[in-house]
């Protein structure tokens, strides 16, 4: 995807530790969000505790995404701006810190048999909030690190990093969960601090001209209008937020291990483990095979073809038909992001990237964090089968409807940018 004579990302020292960071970084707070959710529904479920029924236990479940989704919500305005704003690099660097220190603390309290839902639910709201600064953080730092002509390619580099490991990250959780607890705990504090090191590679970067008109709300608000005005970065992100929210079934994967697939915790790394070989497989060939032709469409048929896989796990039985729903489900997940991400950052100007990744990360925070929560509620009304498939086919609506209101998403045939001459509001007025 770089131009001809453009050196590739990986040529780029500051590049390479980035990438680093974000990859062990995003698959550590991943398998950390699984291990989270198994611990939470062992507990309700245990018949010498709480004992709750599987209704009761999902929506349970569920709220453990709302805990990590609401500190989130309440701070998108202000990481954006924190992000446009601040040396990108110190925010990624504390925001890490108080991860590793997290994930030793829920280690700690593992190992010492001390662990409760409190301490559960407390960690998912820490886990909330560093996610709320580090997100756009990592997002608008990348393309600093490049030169303009290397920048699609670092996008969609970053782009894989993040998606395979939050797909892969589950799976890694799952199955050393499944050896121990103190191991999963031990791995993922071990990820996280690579990360931190990492981070702290990054040499001085080029940071957006600070703001000096202190129009704090203003610009805040600027970041929203842009994705508002920007009709293509409207349909990526909103497309997203509804599929996943809808369609998402990882939150379920607890309850379709134990309790439908009749699995443990090494069952359950295996099914987690789906999503990430589809998609690392996919990522693999993009790494060779970049995408350079009718994006959009690629875009949305990825989008059907997930919704489809997500329908046969929730109709499925059978352990090895499910794992196979969840390969092709993570594969054309990947599809989806590749494409989205790279529209988004590449339509977006450097002075803005900050907080419309903190507009994206809402979003996709919504469809992830609030997704559980969404289905841990759905599962506890029409149970967790009822849950996926109505999810599955509304997604399915929801992606023809976004064909037809947003032809400038079906029509994008490549990734390039238009050239964007003010790259930042004046008075609340985008100009291209």
């Amino acid at each position: 995807m770089a131009g001809h004579g453009a050196p590739h990302p990986f040529t780029i020292p500051n590049f390479r530790a980035y990438w680093l960071s974000r990859f062990t970084g995003t698959i550590a707070v991943s398998a950390l969000a699984i291990v989270l959710g198994w611990q939470v529904y062992s507990i309700a479920r245990d018949p010498n505790g709480l004992a709750m029924t599987i209704k009761e236990a999902s929506f349970l479940l569920g709220m453990i995404g709302a805990a990590q989704f609401v500190p989130l919500f309440l701070l998108t305005p202000l990481v954006g701006l924190a992000a446009d704003s601040m040396d990108r690099r110190w925010i990624v660097r504390i925001t890490t810190g108080v991860l590793v220190l997290t994930a030793a603390m829920l280690g700690l309290f593992t190992w010492a048999d001390r662990l409760s839902l409190p301490v559960l639910f407390t960690a998912a709201v820490l886990i909330g909030c560093v996610r709320a600064f580090s997100g756009p953080a990592y997002s608008a730092l990348a393309p600093n690190l490049v030169p303009r002509e290397s920048l699609p390619t670092a996008i969609a580099v970053s782009s894989i990093a993040w998606q395979v490991g939050t797909i892969a990250g589950p799976s890694l959780g799952g199955l050393l969960y499944a050896i121990h607890p103190d191991t999963a705990y031990a791995a993922i504090t071990g990820l996280l601090v690579v990360a931190l090191l990492a981070i702290f590679l990054i040499g001085p970067v080029p940071q957006p001209p600070v703001q000096k008109d202190h129009r704090v709300l203003a610009r805040i608000i600027d970041g929203f209008a842009y994705v508002r005005r920007n009709r293509l970065v409207l349909a990526a992100i909103t497309l997203d937020l509804f599929v996943v929210l809808l369609a998402g079934a990882t939150a379920l994967l607890p309850i379709y291990a134990r309790d439908i697939l009749h699995v443990d915790a090494s069952g359950l790394g295996i099914l987690a483990a789906a999503m990430g070989v589809g998609a690392a497989s996919t990522a693999c060939y993009f790494s060779v095979r970049p995408m350079k032709a009718n994006v959009g469409v690629k875009m949305l048929a990825s989008v059907i073809v997930f919704a489809l896989a997500i329908l046969t796990f929730g109709l499925s039985t059978h352990f090895w038909l499910s794992f196979t729903a969840l390969v092709v489900a993570g594969a054309a997940d990947m599809v989806s992001v590749y494409v989205r991400q790279s529209l988004i950052q590449l339509h977006t100007p450097d002075a803005m990237r900050g907080r419309v990744s903190a507009v994206s990360q809402l979003t996709i925070s919504a469809s992830n964090e609030l997704g559980e929560a969404e289905s841990g509620l759905l599962a506890s009304l029409l149970g967790p089968v009822g849950a996926v498939l109505f999810g599955g086919s509304a997604a399915i609506l929801v992606t023809l409807a976004w064909a037809r209101l947003f032809p400038e998403l079906r029509l994008a045939k490549t990734f390039d940018p238009p050239e964007m001459l003010d790259i930042e509001p004046q008075h609340g007025v985008i100009t291209p």
